[in-house]
């Protein structure tokens, strides 16, 4: 059953690709071939295996043989592994409403991660459709006001930090992308989740200083942060709040 999870996995982390570098093309994200970002040659279906296609192509392209990004079998790798835990958190219950919610959150999170990564933007287009997702879900399972209360604070939290420095600490995407995240979490897990966020913001952050890959006034793709966050909160969220609220004595 995990092989069977890590390959769907790695199936949707192909499709995640696809949907990633065609919102940055204004491509349609249901409509054509997928073809070579270089040369626009259309792709065959041996070229779109995951992960094993870049690995018989040598991370070329087989018609120009200009070199293909590492971020197709990373993200591939990524969503398979992450589906795989997803489904041992679950104890494999993967016919359940709970399951598929999360599974789809989860690759909303990782298109924006890679998006804000590689473009420092957080696009409406996907934050929305999961905004409504989230609702949706929420008020079927009677945690809507939880929902509210968490969206309300982190969102706020984030718009405060944006209206006061005038956009140069945190992008206007971040704050929307609060809004999803708290309406996800709620106040109790999202706070956790801010934390762990900011925690590996600042690792990273002092990391890219030490190195001289960065400078203090150098930005950083926070949605980033704030996806991996909140994944591993689906995942452990739970034994990380009560850790963390049991290390407050609270």
């Amino acid at each position: 059953m995990i092989v069977i999870v890590f390959v769907f996995g790695l199936i949707v982390g192909s499709f995640l690709n696809a949907v990633i570098f065609r919102l940055h093309s204004s491509e349609s994200i249901i409509r054509g071939r997928s073809h070579c970002v270089h040369c626009k040659h259309e792709l065959s279906p041996m070229d779109l295996i995951p992960v094993v296609s870049f690995m018989i192509l040598s991370g070329k392209c087989r018609y120009c043989h200009k070199k293909i990004s590492w971020q197709y079998p990373l993200v591939e790798l990524v969503t398979g592994l992450v589906f795989v835990l997803l489904a041992l958190s679950s104890d494999f219950r993967l016919l359940t409403s709970e399951f598929w919610y999360l599974l789809t959150v989860i690759c909303f999170l990782i298109i924006i991660a890679v998006f804000d990564f590689k473009h420092f933007l957080i696009l409406d287009v996907v934050i929305y459709p999961a905004l409504i997702l989230a609702t949706i879900y929420n008020l079927s399972t009677g945690f809507f006001v939880e929902g509210i209360i968490g969206a309300l604070v982190i969102s706020g939290f984030f718009a405060a930090q944006y209206f006061v420095s005038k956009g140069r600490w945190i992008g206007f995407g971040d704050v929307k992308l609060g809004l999803l995240l708290g309406s996800i979490f709620g106040l109790k897990l999202g706070l956790v989740m801010l934390l762990l966020a900011y925690f590996m913001g600042a690792i990273v952050g002092v990391g890219l200083l030490i190195t001289g890959r960065k400078k203090l006034s150098s930005e950083l793709p926070f949605g980033v942060f704030l996806s991996i966050s909140a994944i591993l909160i689906m995942l452990y969220g739970q034994d990380l709040a009560d850790w963390y609220y049991n290390l407050l004595g609270l």
